[in-house]
């Protein structure tokens, strides 16, 4: 059975499960190995911590995402793909792929 919060088209479904620049931003430094809250907002500067914890959770509730916290004091908390997030993997690197050979007509072309 389906989510019924999903769209049924495979494209609008990725779409609606990666959506906007952070997500895909997020998954890209995931895909780097687990890391902790404070290190994605580093890596990501410019994203508000409502977003980063928006993404995050809404990543955990499809299983793209798991958040393990460990009884440390000050607690620590990791987040890490999932083999269903680590999917994404080729995604990315066929996205990556296409966009580089989009030419940039910045790049010394003349008119």
């Amino acid at each position: 059975m389906t989510d019924p919060c999903l769209p049924e088209c495979g494209v609008a479904r990725f779409l609606t499960l990666l959506n906007g620049p952070w997500a895909t931003l997020i998954v890209r430094e995931l895909l780097h190995g687990p890391h902790r809250f404070n290190q994605l907002r580093e890596a990501l500067p410019g994203i508000s911590p409502h977003t980063l914890t928006s993404r995050l959770r809404q990543f955990e509730r499809h299983g793209i995402v798991t958040r393990t916290t460990y009884a440390e004091i000050p607690p620590r908390v990791e987040y890490a793909l999932t083999p269903l997030g680590e999917g994404l993997r080729e995604v990315l690197e066929a996205m990556g792929a296409w966009a580089m050979a989009v030419p940039d007509p910045e790049s010394g072309v003349t008119a």
